[in-house]
């Protein structure tokens, strides 16, 4: 039986990956349960499946092809599940009635867990005329908060996740309106935002040149293109988004560009998709394929990892049959064309197994040709799969062979796709992979640099006490199990010292074998220089680069907690993670009850019941630290009786597993009922479910737990970060921890692997 390399390894396993009945009885005892079960699942639609099955278990066996999550958490399980990711939607028309078509469509493309993407800059500006109803547009954006609105609704009706990805032209009229939109604190949340960025756009920015904003044919104003710019990276500077993506750089290189055009990505970027287009990834553990690390003769076995990356493109390409989809367009736009993401995770552990410092010229050299030996073993592996199945339906081999990836190609690969076609169109990508690095033994995740070298994740058992459990990166593990305490060498980096310049560097290199596009976040200080940060943007759009995305602490995403080098440390000790108290986070179990617990009763009337409502809320003491420990809500109306003994005891459960339980109030307020709400005290309530988060919030607030309305954990010595000034910015909601990193477009959970992207 596989021995997992860390205790959070398994507990993600557990968590998110394992296959369990409906009462909890897990069905997969072992992990390697869980490879047979994705096996045997990828593998029916072969002809030799008991063959296929083996191979295929070999690939995931050791943790060294590690399917993206859907596929791990669903493949075999029988459930209606969709193993894509994400999906970029239908072209929105520019109509009422259309809108909202595609806006059903998001929600049941959502509800079944996928994330979408979307480019808004087909509809009409603000101010624009309607014709036939004599009124003026209300403009993209106002559209977007509807969108907003109804991924927080599904969100709130128990969905596993709510990412979405809003593009808009860069000459789009209300392209600035978009710019700005994230400044305020509670727009647009559910949405990652980007701004398509031309070619002719860059031009005339680097010519101080005018620039027209356009719809229809129209032109509404004319900037200057460079202000247009700087307006974009002050705006990522000040509130980490807008990102930018450079669709014609996009358009141009795309296998398909003679049949798509694409507008949009996922929502974390990686995948630029045509309308209806899903995202299919999966990521070659790097790590797990080199010989005698940190040794002189260290290297990555280029023969092992071409075998797994042939079984890997079967496995991926036989996805696309087995997968449900939420919409019968995604379903034929995914055969049509059958495209796939085969990345990699780990990279930044091998190259430290190697010795080499990643950012280095050296390092970039090593992953361009690591990622070329995947690109070519890809295509090879996709001829081989169109000799024996036939080449994807829609492929042109002289239309196909112009675009600017096949350009880059050795001419053996060019001529096995002219003689033999290909299965898929496209073939790699580097997806975000920070749950699934987890899962795989705390590896590096994608191509990010080493967050942290080892940190302590805080655990409070059952009986209020707490133990501590060191997690603590994959290399650094195995250089402890080689070395003992011998000290870190020179070359080890993370992305607390890592120069943005670098980050660049890397992301630069890997593109030129990458088909799809790449996530990543380029990680910058604090006291970074705005020029300095428009350096980065600038260096990405020189070097090759498909789009950028930076993460800089400010004040409306907040700090992420950082890793602090004090003085009396020496470089070869390598940054420490530094936390005082932390007491209120995750806990392995729930805490048992007192016999007598202090609370508060409180009374609502809702204005359509004949009967209020009484909110009984009672509270814990630890360490002189008042926190909500469990709900009752009564009422004599007894249509609302199944509904409020679930929620009481959902909440309640919630309340006993400790964290910053102070989300449980913004789902509930974000609950609107169809019916409609109500007015309550001046303000207007959405729904019942509503009133009780307000109810909740005024407890939390007024016992101390809160800082006031709409706002977070109130600051005391118990749930500090020490040696940070900045604020530490929100708790994971899925676990508690202050251990929330921007990791490839996403903030990440380090203790527990939760992101918002997956």
């Amino acid at each position: 039986m596989t021995r997992f390399a860390a205790p959070i390894a398994e507990q993600i396993w557990d968590m998110k990956y394992r296959f369990k009945a409906p009462d909890g009885t897990a069905k997969d005892v072992t992990v390697e349960d869980t490879w047979r079960r994705i096996a045997r699942d990828l593998a029916q639609v072969e002809d030799d499946p008991d063959v296929w099955e083996d191979k295929f278990y070999s690939a995931l066996e050791g943790f060294k092809y590690l399917p993206a999550g859907r596929i791990t958490a669903g493949a075999g399980t029988a459930r209606k599940v969709t193993l894509f990711n994400c999906f970029v939607m239908g072209t929105v028309p520019d109509s009422m009635g259309g809108i909202f078509d595609m806006l059903k469509e998001a929600a049941l493309t959502m509800q079944q867990g996928g994330g979408i993407g979307y480019d808004f800059s087909t509809i009409r500006p603000k101010g624009a005329d309607v014709k036939g109803v004599s009124a003026d547009a209300s403009g993209p954006l106002s559209f977007m908060d509807v969108w907003d609105a109804m991924c927080r609704t599904i969100m709130s009706a128990g969905s596993r996740r709510g990412a979405m990805m809003a593009t808009m032209r860069c000459d789009h009229p209300d392209v600035e309106d978009f710019i700005a939109a994230k400044s305020d604190s509670a727009r647009l949340r559910m949405f990652n935002m980007s701004v398509l960025i031309t070619d002719p756009f860059m031009e005339a920015v680097k010519a101080d040149g005018p620039w027209e904003l356009v719809f229809d044919g129209k032109v509404y104003h004319t900037v200057q293109a460079r202000d247009l710019w700087n307006r974009i990276m002050q705006a990522t500077y000040d509130y980490a988004e807008p990102g930018v993506i450079f669709i014609d750089r996009i358009n141009q290189a795309n296998n398909l560009n003679y049949c798509e055009t694409i507008a949009a990505t996922n929502p974390c970027g990686e995948q630029p998709l045509p309308p209806y287009g899903a995202c299919l990834l999966g990521s070659i553990n790097l790590a797990r394929l080199v010989s005698d690390p940190f040794e002189a003769n260290a290297k990555l076995d280029i023969d092992a990892l071409n075998e797994l990356v042939a079984t890997a493109v079967r496995m991926m390409d036989n996805v696309v049959d087995v997968s449900k989809f939420p919409l019968e367009a995604q379903a034929r736009e995914a055969q049509a064309k059958r495209r796939i993401g085969l990345g990699v995770t780990g990279l930044a552990d091998a190259l430290l197994m190697l010795g080499q410092r990643y950012g280095s010229d050296e390092a970039a050299a090593q992953t361009e040709e690591w990622l070329k030996a995947i690109a070519r073993a890809s295509y090879l592996a996709s001829v081989d799969l169109a000799k024996e199945k036939g080449a994807f339906p829609l492929f042109d081999a002289d239309a196909y062979l112009q675009s600017g990836n096949m350009q880059m190609m050795d001419d053996d690969v060019r001529d096995a796709i002219r003689t033999h076609g290909i299965r898929n169109a496209l073939l790699t990508s580097i997806a975000p992979t920070g749950t699934i690095s987890l899962y795989a033994g705390n590896v590096s995740s994608g191509i990010e640099p080493v967050f942290a070298y080892a940190y302590t994740r805080k655990v409070l058992q059952k009986d209020g006490s707490r133990t501590e459990e060191e997690v603590v990166d994959y290399a650094v593990q195995m250089w402890r199990d080689l070395k003992g305490d011998a000290p870190l060498p020179d070359h080890f980096v993370n992305a607390q010292t890592l120069a943005p310049l670098d980050h660049v560097k890397m992301q630069a290199a890997a593109q030129k074998w990458v088909d799809s596009s790449i996530s990543k976040t380029i990680n910058c200080p604090e006291d970074i220089s705005f020029d300095a940060f428009k350096d980065v943007y600038m260096e990405a759009w020189d070097t090759g680069c498909k789009g950028c995305t930076t993460y800089r602490p400010n004040a409306v995403t907040g700090s992420v907690l950082s890793v602090s080098e004090s003085s009396e440390q020496t470089p070869a000790e390598g940054p420490q993670l530094v936390e005082e108290g932390g007491d209120v986070i995750y806990m392995s179990e729930p805490l048992d009850r007192p016999a007598e617990l202090e609370g508060n009763t409180y009374k609502v009337k809702w204005p359509d019941s004949e009967h209020a409502i009484y909110i009984t809320i009672n509270d814990i003491v630890l360490n002189g630290h008042r926190r909500p420990f469990e709900v009752f809500i009564n009422s004599k109306n007894m249509e609302h009786f199944a509904w409020t003994v679930a929620l009481t005891r959902m909440i309640s459960a919630v309340f006993r597993r400790g964290g910053d339980v102070s989300f449980v109030v913004e789902e509930l307020k974000a609950v609107f009922d169809p019916r409609g709400g109500a007015w309550m005290q001046g303000k207007y309530v959405p729904s019942i479910l509503a009133a009780i988060g307000g109810v909740i919030e005024k407890h939390m607030i007024a016992t101390g737990f809160i800082e006031g309305e709409g706002m977070g954990l109130k600051s005391d010595p118990q749930a500090q970060v020490v040696g940070l000034d900045a604020p530490r910015g929100a708790a994971c909601s899925a676990c508690g921890q202050y251990d929330l990193r921007m990791i490839e477009g996403c903030m990440t959970c380090g203790s527990c692997g939760h992101s918002k992207c997956g």
